[in-house]
């Protein structure tokens, strides 16, 4: 058997890249939410699990939600929460191997996966095409650019985002060669071709994905564009400690773009 140094870097940093879970934490129910469960199935035939809720406020536009790399849809509850109460409607998904949604992650497959719940989204009744965000949390910020360069749409929000894994791997594993590391999730260099208004959201205190990152997407990215920082906010509690300032900022920036009703 040929020992393959290349191969061995590549599945260890894909075990380090994803850390889904199964059970799943909170429903929308248990926070008082009223939803509905989705099951729709990708191009390359896995079965996806995914949520609706309905704005509970004036509707503003409607949000699908690419969440990050770890946990599941039931950890984004708060957050989906914030967003109805500022206007949206909001569709979130699992990403394959993530919750109730079948197979095991891959950078393709995630992208797979995000087509499927925009095409998802879009056949709900009451929705808007043309009133629709896509927002990316963390390795779903990367998620995100890749639908929104093939589907553009009202607006891309991206939240604590990375400019690419070979970036991310230079930080925070500088003893792996550079050129074992492949060029996955690369959005600093694919998001000079994004054809939609840009929101970057980012914590000064993110220990994860440094503020540079966000400055370097942002720099990178043609206008119309907006970046915002909250202080002394750090990557993992950015919801917990600043998620109502993130919705409000979300809802004001939709505004300006004119989505409201």
């Amino acid at each position: 058997m040929r020992f393959e140094p290349g191969a061995v870097i590549r599945a260890l940093l894909h075990s380090l890249l994803f850390f889904p879970t199964r059970a799943i934490a909170q429903t929308p129910a248990q926070a008082g939410l009223a939803y509905r469960e989705l099951a729709f199935e990708t191009e390359d035939g896995e079965r996806l699990h995914g949520w609706r809720l309905d704005a509970r406020s004036a509707p503003i536009g409607h949000v699908l939600l690419c969440h990050g790399n770890g946990g599941n849809v039931g950890d984004r509850v708060l957050f989906a929460a914030l967003l109805t109460a500022a206007g949206f409607d909001v569709v979130l998904f699992d990403y394959r191997g993530y919750g109730r949604s079948s197979g095991r992650p891959s950078e393709q497959g995630t992208y797979r996966d995000a087509r499927a719940a925009l095409a998802c989204l879009l056949a709900q009744p009451g929705v808007d095409a043309s009133r629709i965000l896509f927002f990316g949390e963390s390795l779903g910020g990367a998620v995100a650019v890749d639908l929104a360069l093939a589907h553009p749409p009202a607006g891309l929000v991206l939240l604590s985002a990375f400019t690419s894994i070979r970036a991310m791997a230079r930080l925070h594993y500088p003893f792996i060669p550079a050129g074992l590391v492949p060029d996955a999730y690369p959005s600093l260099q694919r998001i000079g071709d994004l054809r939609a208004p840009l929101l970057i959201l980012h914590g000064d205190g993110d220990e994860v994905v440094p503020l540079s990152h966000a400055r370097e997407l942002f720099e990178a990215a043609p206008r119309p564009k907006r970046i915002r920082t909250f202080p002394g906010v750090g990557h993992d509690g950015i919801v917990a400690l600043a998620g109502e300032a993130i919705a409000k900022e979300i809802a004001s920036w939709s505004r300006d773009l004119g989505l409201a009703a």
